[in-house]
């Protein structure tokens, strides 16, 4: 814990970048599902939105979603944190985001399969989502109402 205090500062801005750059992710991903659902199975542009899909979720947002949990955990190991009522509902919408990105990485898998059967209006409806958890996220985070 002693670390965690000494480093606050730290680990909050890497915990902030982490956090950034998974955003940028679950912001582009479903927007690339949208064009992804609107073209050919099995054409050139179906197989370049695979490439690009697969290396969006494996490069960038994995390890940022690894690195968002592994320093938000740190963070949590703040003196009277746990007690405050708005942590509990920031962690159950950060579980939220990360449950539509395991829903994101089945699309990835349906897609790469040519087995994709939603429309590009379901992908431009589910891009909607990481934006109202993020709102809601961050209001929590800065404003802590309770």
């Amino acid at each position: 814990m002693k670390f965690v205090i000494n480093n606050y500062a730290l680990i909050k801005a890497l915990h902030l970048i982490a956090v950034i750059s998974w955003m940028a992710g679950l912001f582009y991903l479903p927007r690339l599902y949208a064009y992804h659902a609107g073209v050919a199975k099995g054409s050139e542009t179906s197989e370049l939105f695979k490439i690009m899909e697969r290396r969006l979720l494996r490069i960038i947002m994995n390890p940022a979603m690894i690195l968002t949990f592994l320093l938000g955990g740190l963070l949590l190991f703040m003196p009277e944190l746990m007690k405050q009522g708005w942590i509990h509902v920031k962690l159950l919408l950060v579980l939220g985001m990360a449950g539509l990105h395991g829903f994101l990485a089945v699309c990835r898998k349906d897609f790469e399969n040519d087995k994709n059967t939603r429309s590009p209006k379901f992908y431009k409806i589910i891009n909607e989502v990481p934006t109202v958890l993020m709102i809601a996220i961050v209001l929590l985070a800065v404003v802590k109402p309770f």
